[in-house]
């Protein structure tokens, strides 16, 4: 089965946010057609998981704790963008993201 583009699916998850009334803000451009995407979640609550989009189109928390440190979620993001150029990074400031990628159609 085939899934969206990643451009694509990045354009969905900022939209769906901004509907939800959330904020989402593009930190890194990664490929096209088939870059990993990478989500930090926030909320007033402070940071979320970082979640990523798996081969099945099924979200996974990856990296640190969020109750770990901003230094090391940002090493984190930091190495994963040295090893992935083609990584798409974006911030979805809203509650709940989880709930909010989890809706979303698997095939995306």
């Amino acid at each position: 089965m085939t899934r969206l583009p990643s451009r694509m699916m990045v354009d969905v998850l900022m939209r769906s946010a901004s509907a939800a009334g959330g904020f989402a803000t593009l930190l890194a451009r990664g490929d096209d057609h088939g870059g990993a995407i990478l989500i930090q979640c926030r909320d007033r609550d402070g940071d979320g998981p970082l979640l990523e989009r798996q081969f099945d189109g099924q979200w996974q928390a990856v990296g640190p704790d969020p109750a770990s440190s901003p230094a090391d979620r940002a090493d984190y993001v930091a190495r994963r963008r040295r090893i992935d150029p083609d990584l798409w990074l974006i911030e979805l400031d809203m509650a709940p993201v989880p709930e909010l990628v989890a809706n979303l159609n698997p095939h995306f």
